[in-house]
């Protein structure tokens, strides 16, 4: 059973402060344990990353808009990791791939999703999703690394 609450931490004269969230190696982490906030930063990310891409590149070649969004949109490398969110906070991230899609591409906001992922031959937000959950799990049990296989075999 963990205290309510934790002594200050203090070295020489100076008292450090405790924090609701902080970022470690570009993932963010709270005190509630949940992805919610980082989920929160890759929506902020991707449609940051997608609003570059339409300003320098908006005039680009289909074929060249599809590789730049591909190497820079597509990209979310720590999905793997979120095991607790909000339902809502996932449709939000899906909302804004799908959009930042057809914000990029030119594509009617009313036009069908499936008939502009079929177009461009883009993966639906669910299969970059699944994808990258199965690419972490098979990293992780082909791991030769004895903390990480000792962890594996606790967790199962």
């Amino acid at each position: 059973m963990s205290p309510m609450h934790f002594p200050c931490l203090q070295s020489g004269n100076h008292v450090g402060n405790y924090v609701s969230k902080f970022k470690y190696l570009g993932h963010i982490i709270n005190n509630g344990l949940t992805d919610d906030d980082d989920i929160g930063r890759e929506i902020r990310s991707m449609f940051a990353r997608t609003n570059i891409l339409m300003r320098r590149f908006g005039k680009c070649s289909l074929s060249v808009k599809l590789q730049l969004f591909k190497s820079y949109c597509l990209c979310m490398y720590d999905t793997a990791l979120w095991v607790c969110y909000l339902k809502g906070t996932m449709d939000r991230l899906r909302s804004c791939y799908n959009k930042c899609i057809k914000l990029f591409f030119g594509y009617d906001r009313y036009y069908s999703l499936t008939q502009t992922l079929f177009e461009l031959g883009l993966p639906s937000f669910d299969t970059i999703m699944s994808n990258s959950k199965f690419r972490f799990s098979c990293c992780l049990h082909s791991c030769s690394n004895m903390l990480v296989e000792h962890v594996t075999k606790i967790g199962a």
